[in-house]
């Protein structure tokens, strides 16, 4: 029966042990500071300290900017420029010549000399006559050209467009007689003067005038290279012809001077004549 009473003892003992303990080490790890579960990021499971429960400013980055289409550069706009007169054109040499000494070209035996005392330009052409002496220029100090064909099937320096100051008067180019002159019909439609005289170096041939204006002179009548006046004026022709194309503007008139041997029969104009 004594020995029940000894174990008891032993009990109370280790209850009393074990309350101790358990005491102690309460107060142990109160000591350590454990945290509560509230100091945890639940997210990452990580210990948070208390201390950081205020945010802290991160730097904020840079602005990238953002990638697009380079723009077309786009010129500045200067001043508007103020008109200024219009070019003026190339002047074209208008010589002035004393007509009874400047030669132009020759046939043969013939010389033919300016018509008159101011000549811009003197234009070879197709003379519509198969009649007509191919000319042979010479130097008269006067810009010359050699116009496109007119398809008459005659040389191509068979006539002479000698371009004048208008109004000035128009002179024989050769010495010799009047055969004829007097007002015609100029393509069927224009009326126009001419001369044609028998020059006194190749008798037999004529040379021929057209766009005269005012015709002074008569058959039979005796006429002087560069001094008899034939008209007194060169006829302006209400078109424009095939030597404006190269003489200055506006556009003067000129004279048409041919060396004809009418012992060469001319073929009729296609369509007719007038």
């Amino acid at each position: 029966m004594n020995r029940r009473p000894a174990r008891a003892d032993r009990s109370g003992r280790f209850g009393i042990v074990l309350v101790v303990a358990f005491a102690a080490a309460a107060v142990i790890l109160g000591g350590c500071g454990v945290a509560d579960t509230a100091d945890l990021d639940p997210a990452a499971g990580a210990e948070t300290s208390s201390a950081s429960s205020t945010p802290v400013a991160e730097p904020t980055p840079a602005s990238a900017p953002i990638a697009g289409p380079t723009p077309t550069s786009v010129p500045t706009a200067g001043p508007t420029p103020t008109p200024g007169p219009p070019p003026t054109p190339t002047p074209v040499a208008r010589v002035r010549n004393r007509a009874g000494s400047v030669p132009f070209a020759r046939r043969g035996p013939v010389t033919l000399v300016l018509p008159a005392d101011v000549v811009e330009h003197i234009g070879f052409h197709e003379s519509g006559h198969d009649g007509a002496r191919q000319l042979r220029v010479l130097d008269s100090g006067t810009p010359i050209t050699t116009l496109d064909s007119r398809d008459r099937g005659t040389g191509s320096r068979t006539a002479a467009d000698i371009v004048v100051r208008p109004g000035i008067e128009i002179r024989s180019p050769v010495t010799g007689t009047v055969l004829s002159a007097g007002t015609y019909t100029l393509y069927c439609e224009y009326s126009d003067d001419f001369a044609i005289i028998e020059p006194d170096d190749r008798p037999g041939w004529q040379v021929k005038l057209f766009h005269i204006d005012g015709v002074l002179v008569a058959p039979g009548q005796r006429v002087e290279a560069g001094v008899t006046v034939l008209a007194g004026r060169a006829t302006v022709l209400p078109f424009e012809s095939q030597v404006e194309e190269v003489t200055a503007r506006p556009p003067w008139p000129h004279v048409h001077v041919e060396v004809v041997d009418p012992s060469i029969p001319d073929r009729p104009s296609p369509g007719g004549g007038c």
